[in-house]
């Protein structure tokens, strides 16, 4: 979960938000916000969710905003956490991305726009894309879990 400090960070509320970097920076930890803010990348088979295989849901790490569904994850073997489909269709935002040389598409946090990694059209059925995430950017929480969070509500 999130540093105590990031008072944005909510499970639960789909506001949006919309904060400046320097505002993110004074808020997430640095590893957090040069992937989240500045784009960057982890390494490859590196990450904390590459390859976890626990039932549960992916958190945006930034704000909370639900991203993906363990029962989507699948192995494609790039070395990061792997999705056919997003939670719902507001759940991440998609923008053209031709850094390094290459035509992409960026990912983002449908609730803060954090970078969260890229799709490409070489994933399974049914979608036949591929979420190629980065952990430090998800939250994970495990189904018994949740289903405990909301069976209180």
């Amino acid at each position: 979960m999130a540093d105590e400090k990031n008072a944005v960070y909510s499970r639960t509320d789909a506001s949006k938000v919309n904060l400046t970097n320097e505002e993110w920076k004074k808020v997430l930890p640095a590893d957090l916000y040069e992937i989240a803010r500045e784009k960057g990348t982890e390494w490859a088979f590196t990450g904390k969710y590459w390859n976890n295989k626990e039932n549960g849901i992916y958190y945006c790490a930034v704000c909370g905003n639900p991203l993906f569904v363990s029962d989507t994850k699948f192995e494609s073997g790039c070395g990061w956490p792997s999705f056919y489909q997003p939670v719902s269709k507001t759940s991440v935002i998609y923008a053209p991305d031709n850094s390094h040389g290459m035509e992409r598409t960026e990912v983002m946090c449908g609730r803060c726009k954090s970078h969260l990694g890229h799709v490409f059209n070489d994933g399974p059925p049914p979608t036949g894309l591929r979420y190629c995430i980065n952990s430090v950017v998800l939250d994970f929480e495990k189904a018994q879990e949740a289903e405990r969070r909301y069976e209180h509500k």
